[in-house]
Formats: structure tokens, C-alpha cells, sequence
């Protein structure tokens, strides 16, 4: 699955300190949701494209191998 969580970070001026803030996880979780190594809950994903004011489907998008 990728994402554009970095993306969507940048555009918003927000670290991964405030992201994690704004949706209550640390920071190490930001870390790992934008390189890949973990796929966030659908609450969390919902939470994501809140702050960012997105569909979820513009934050994350299957692979052909997901």
C-alpha cells in the first residue's frame, strides 16, 4: 500500500510531532505509516483524512500485490 501522508504533511507545514498530536498516536507511528511498515486502522486512516481535509482514498492506495 503506499500513501501520501508526507505529502499531505508538507503541504500542511504540520512535523510528525503535531500530526501524531492532532491524532493522538507518537510520533513513531507517523514515522512508520509514511514509510510503509505499518497500515493504520480505519479509524485511524478516517482521523488522517480529517486533518488533512481528504478522502481517505487520496491518503492511501493499493498495490497490485495488496
Amino acid at each position: 500500500m503506499n500513501n501520501t501522508i508526507k505529502i499531505q504533511r508538507a503541504i500542511k507545514n504540520l512535523t510528525q510531532e503535531e500530526l501524531a498530536n492532532l491524532i493522538g498516536v507518537s510520533r513513531q507511528t507517523i514515522n512508520s505509516i509514511e514509510n510503509n511498515r505499518y497500515i493504520p486502522s480505519t479509524v485511524l486512516a478516517l482521523k488522517l483524512s480529517k486533518v488533512f481535509g481528504v478522502n481517505v482514498n487520496d491518503l492511501f492506495e493499493l498495490e497490485d500485490d495488496d
